[in-house]
């Protein structure tokens, strides 16, 4: 079994084979987050795109725990940068072997820029192969029709973003979900400031009337295993 935990916003911690994962840190100054950053010591962080709210975090983390940062090569030449080289480059198409499993950057449609505001590349989803299950961590994306190739060949967990105005919003996420054909969906990207408010309560109702999806709405720093 692999363990999840969403932290709130696109922020989620994964254990698996005595390994731990961190995507996306944003924890310090995210307003739903119950989550102390110095609480975490991943072996790996993984960030989708460079967006303040989805790398606030990392460097701090990743100076304290030694984690190895993956990512597109922008974000990992930002890293570098900023003193820290642990890192290992992907880019968007096959899989890459890791002591943790199988890592694959998806596309995602959104822009793409880190703090100082430097070129962050192409913002990308992860496709994870874990303890023999396909986990797809979204990013932050619109809908787009390859979701179905994503996927072909089944998909144990999403992670998608139901928040709007940045990103999909729920009726778009709905139509993913259709598309990506998960055994469990579980909904990020959301309510952590006015303009992305939604009713995760109402996505979940809609998901699991409409889809053959199971529909988890974790509270920010809860955990479950599938």
């Amino acid at each position: 079994m692999n363990r999840f935990t969403w932290h709130g916003h696109a922020t989620v911690s994964i254990e698996t084979s005595g390994h731990s994962l961190l995507i996306d840190p944003f924890l310090k100054d995210n307003p739903v987050s119950v989550t102390d950053p110095e609480s975490l010591s991943p072996d790996f962080v993984l960030i989708t795109h460079g967006h303040e709210d989805h790398v606030a975090d990392a460097a701090d983390i990743i100076r304290r725990s030694g984690a190895q940062l993956i990512s597109t090569p922008e974000i990992t030449g930002w890293f570098a940068r900023q003193g820290i080289d642990n890192s290992h480059a992907m880019n968007i198409g096959g899989f890459s072997e890791f002591p943790f499993g199988r890592l694959k950057l998806t596309p995602a449609w959104h822009s793409n820029s880190l703090p100082d505001g430097s070129y962050g590349g192409m913002p990308t989803g992860l496709l994870l192969e874990l303890n023999g299950q396909r986990v797809y961590h979204a990013g932050d994306t619109a809908l787009f029709s390859d979701m179905e190739l994503i996927g072909e060949g089944g998909l144990d967990l999403a992670f998608l973003p139901i928040g709007s105005n940045f990103t999909m919003g729920p009726e778009e996420a709905l139509r993913a979900v259709q598309l990506l054909r998960p055994g469990t969906v579980v909904p990020i990207h959301y309510n952590t400031f006015p303009p992305i408010r939604q009713d995760a309560a109402a996505f979940k109702a809609s998901c699991e009337a409409e889809t053959a999806a199971r529909c988890l709405v974790p509270e920010p720093g809860e955990s479950f295993g599938i």
